[in-house]
């Protein structure tokens, strides 16, 4: 068995690699080396195994009544035993909680990352293997930017802007009461795509390189 670390990155439209323009829809995505996902690779090098999960739209425990398989909480479990052996479960999820619909305050959306972060911590053994359970990174994904698409404005609507402003205080939070690491995206980049909502090429890296120095941290503890 290679003992390469293993790193399921679990999210959404961030994580999947959704490139901005200013149609919106239909897109495609970032190239592999490009996202976020595809950076912390290359930085971590040969010694870990980056893998990804990301679904455009996913919410943390939501059910989305425009699209039944968004829901996070309910995918992460068969996830998580699907790719173990897993050293480390990374958690970026919340901006998709932020939209209108779901009615959500920051503190609504940390508790719904909660029951991910008890899933991932409850996971030991999969489908009938040994496997320990993986730690956990909460990231908290920076603020939504200025949008001019008018759909999106109306989904993510003024108090979605705030509401994703607020959920690093309450991820950390989350983060110190469940003794997993934390890290702020937010310190580290801005959303600079040109809908407001998705990444450049640029923050990709950004993320990405931030994302594998804290993983090679905690795997190194």
């Amino acid at each position: 068995m290679s003992d390469r670390k293993r790193i399921l990155c679990f999210g959404d439209s961030l994580t999947w690699g959704w490139m901005p323009f200013d149609g919106v829809v239909p897109t495609t995505r970032y190239p592999f080396p490009q996202r976020w996902t595809g950076v912390a690779a290359a930085s971590l090098g040969e010694g870990y195994e980056i893998i990804e999960e990301g679904l455009s739209g996913r919410t943390t425990n939501l059910d989305d009544p425009a699209d039944a398989r968004l829901n996070g909480s309910a995918y992460l479990p068969a996830a998580l035993a699907s790719h173990f052996p897993l050293d480390l479960v990374v958690l970026m999820l919340g901006t998709n909680d932020t939209k209108a619909v779901f009615r959500r305050s920051a503190y609504d959306i940390a508790y719904g990352l909660s029951q991910l972060l008890v899933q991932v911590g409850t996971s030991a053994g999969g489908v009938g293997t040994a496997y320990p359970a993986p730690r956990a990174l909460v990231v908290a994904p920076p603020p939504l930017g200025a949008m001019t698409e008018p759909w999106l404005q109306v989904t993510f609507d003024g108090t979605s802007q705030a509401k994703s402003r607020d959920l690093a205080g309450h991820y950390k939070a989350l983060a110190g009461f469940f003794k997993v690491d934390f890290l702020d995206a937010g310190k580290v980049l801005t959303t600079d795509g040109s809908d407001g909502v998705h990444f450049t090429a640029e923050n990709n890296r950004a993320l990405g390189l931030a994302i594998a120095a804290k993983a090679k941290a905690i795997l190194a503890r």
